[in-house]
């Protein structure tokens, strides 16, 4: 009478599979599938590991498995002292789940640090400030010139002590008297951060 192991190897080697296509259609490696084919059941850690794979090879090659299962538990139901590794491997298993579970965690877990080192880089980074107009900086004949420039529109913007508000897109003006031949204009603007950036631009008034 053939055993367990004989029935599969012979139904597979009948239909021309090689092991190397049955691992990749059950999930579950050719050193494994081959000792089943073998009866090497000290192979595996325990009985409920070598039904799980004889039941999906049966299958897979068209058997019934519940005969193919009734004849291993007849053949090895009384030998209560066969020897089973104590620790068994999962890695025998191809398990898509644990390849996806794997994959999104890594996309979470990048995502995460992405973000997370985003908002460390705003947390520390000072607020950008510019001066759009004007854009020269010699003047002839002239007392005063307007400032226009822009900020991020969380920041507070002091000219000289005094608050200057920003629009909603982080526009600011500020009239700029030109009292001498060389005036410095410093722009003092704090983020919500609490970081300050200061800005000096000086302007040239010729006489």
């Amino acid at each position: 009478m053939l055993s367990v192991g004989e029935i599969l190897q012979k139904e597979r080697i009948k239909k021309g599979y090689p092991l190397l296509l049955v691992e990749k259609q059950i999930k579950v490696r050719e050193k494994f599938l081959r000792a089943i084919e073998e009866n090497n059941w000290n192979f595996f850690s325990s009985k409920i590991y070598i039904t799980g794979v004889i039941k999906n090879y049966a299958i897979f090659l068209g058997l019934d498995y519940r005969k193919i299962l009734a004849f291993f538990r007849r053949e090895y139901g009384r030998k209560e002292d066969m020897r089973f590794k104590k620790k068994v491997s999962s890695s025998y298993l191809i398990s898509d789940t644990k390849k996806i579970a794997t994959a999104i965690l890594v996309i979470v877990s990048f995502f995460f640090i992405t973000y997370f080192g985003y908002q460390m880089v705003v947390y520390l980074t000072p607020p950008k400030v510019s001066i759009i107009e004007p854009t020269q900086t010699h003047f002839k004949r002239i007392d005063k010139i307007k400032i226009v420039g822009k900020t991020e529109k969380e920041a507070a913007v002091t000219i000289f002590g005094e608050r200057v508000y920003q629009n909603k897109d982080g526009i600011f003006e500020y009239e700029f008297p030109l009292k001498k031949k060389n005036n410095k204009l410093t722009i003092e603007v704090i983020g919500a951060n609490g970081k300050k950036t200061v800005l000096v631009r000086e302007y040239i008034k010729e006489q």
